[in-house]
């Protein structure tokens, strides 16, 4: 092969038709026939000039639509909130079973169920409806109440119930979010609750002052207890779930010494019990005398939409939630990643102490050592039900007041033990911790399949098209 065959052709140069030629010129022959095709296919416009579609304008869209109702069908069939909705089905599935299977009447009937089985499924199916109609009407509306106020008191009861449920489960799922595993809630609203009884039953101050004062107060001391986690794991690289534990003692064991000394121990008494918080340092009841719903519910509501906005709206939300996805990453970026392990512990912890405003300030209005009961283990219940989200959190606290409020009206109306709604909570926890366990029983896809097949579907229906419309 010549020199003169290997050089190359220019663009403007007018390929020359030898037989044959060398694989340089039959390149340059080619091109310029692609060249001739591509403008003949060319269509005029005003504004210059655009391909024709490789396929129908109608054709096109409908596709798109398809793949935009098969994208949204996905997130709805693989998405957290489904998931975490069928665990409580299930869950109360599972305990309507245990409330049948303990009921005197279905074991009654048991005993000559081959010969009239409908009144075994009909004792059972009454057992557990009866039990849940009362849960019902115990926690959300009393259809069967002579008055409105009394209609709509079970449902006042679940939003003062769920208010501490709220805050202190937003300190825990913010926690979460940033990778850190917070189950030192109780202590947290026990130090909240003291700092804020204290400043309720010692200082004499206006109204509306002294509140804010309360609640300032119970923030605080929430947040430097919380925050003392996050020092120590930041400095000493300790495990935050062994020094959450250690603080829930020395908060339970604190607060017992405090309410023996002269300056919480109501005078005149032997009980551990505080002195009656101010007037002025309580918050106002939101409906009235006849409601035990206080304003601490709106405040849980503020929280939530704080929340909110710190995780997704704000700078120090993104590095918390970076710090939560991988340290090491933020870390590289140049995030400090021992602040936001104190940072994200402190606003748990202040979240957690607004939990104790809200019994002492809003529904006790002493100080007790009982006055946390069990609200900072059901916070973490609560966050995992809520998937760490503020909104899910949020509606999670709703339900579990639900289920405290409406427990003792299915205990006192039908015999069932309350006990029956901890072995509900607890089953929701389990399905929540197994999301492939809900996904195998109820035959939903898993994340990210129906993707990979709806693309190739869509690919085969696009290349359809297209080869009609050539």
């Amino acid at each position: 092969m010549s020199p003169q065959e290997d050089r190359p052709v220019p663009d403007n140069a007018e390929p020359k038709d030898d037989g044959g030629g060398s694989p340089t010129r039959r390149q340059a022959r080619a091109t310029a026939r692609q060249d001739e095709v591509r403008q003949e296919n060319e269509v005029e416009t005003a504004g210059g000039e655009i391909p024709p579609p490789a396929a129908p304008v109608s054709a096109a869209s409908r596709t798109t639509d398809e793949a935009s109702e098969a994208s949204l069908l996905e997130r709805v069939m693989t998405g957290n909130a489904l998931v975490a909705f069928l665990s409580v089905v299930l869950s109360l599935i599972i305990g309507g079973l245990l409330i049948a299977l303990t009921d005197p009447e279905v074991a009654r009937t048991s005993s000559y169920f081959l010969g009239r089985p409908q009144d075994l499924l009909g004792a059972a199916w009454s057992a557990a409806s009866g039990a849940y109609i009362a849960l019902f009407q115990g926690s959300i509306i009393n259809f069967e109440a002579d008055s409105f106020s009394r209609m709509i008191y079970p449902l006042t009861q679940t939003l003062t119930v769920a208010t501490p449920l709220i805050c202190a489960g937003l300190g825990v799922a913010l926690a979460f979010r940033a990778g850190l595993f917070n189950i030192g809630a109780q202590g947290q609203i026990l130090i909240g609750a003291t700092f804020a009884a204290w400043v309720g039953f010692t200082l004499h101050l206006p109204v509306g002052l002294h509140l804010l004062l309360v609640i300032l107060a119970g923030v605080v001391g929430g947040a430097l207890w919380g925050g003392l986690v996050g020092l120590l794991k930041a400095r000493t690289g300790a495990h935050e779930v062994i020094l959450t534990i250690m603080f829930n003692y020395i908060a339970t064991n604190l607060v017992l010494y405090l309410l023996t000394t002269p300056g919480f121990q109501r005078p005149g008494s032997t009980n551990p019990i505080s002195p009656q918080l101010d007037s002025t340092a309580v918050y106002p009841l939101l409906l009235g005398s006849q409601f035990r719903l206080h304003w601490g519910f709106v405040v849980a509501v503020v929280a939530t939409v704080f929340v909110w906005w710190l995780l997704n709206r704000s700078t120090v939300g993104f590095e918390l939630r970076a710090v939560g996805a991988n340290p090491s990453a933020a870390r590289t970026a140049g995030i400090n990643v021992n602040r936001g392990y104190m940072v994200a512990m402190a606003v748990a912890g202040g979240l957690a102490g607004l939990a104790g405003v809200a019994q002492v300030a809003g529904t006790e209005r002493v100080l007790t050592s009982g006055v946390a009961a069990s609200f900072g283990f059901d916070a973490i219940t609560v966050a995992l039900l809520g998937r760490s989200s503020p909104w899910g959190t949020f509606a999670a606290g709703l339900l579990f007041g639900a289920f405290r409020a409406g427990g003792v009206t299915m205990q006192a109306s039908t015999g069932t033990s309350i006990d029956i709604v901890l072995v509900v909570q607890s089953l929701i926890v389990l399905f929540i911790a197994a999301p492939p366990l809900i996904r195998a029983l109820f035959r939903l896809p898993a994340p990210g399949a129906p993707r990979s097949q709806r693309r190739g579907r869509s690919t085969n229906r696009t290349s359809a098209s297209t080869g009609a419309a050539a």
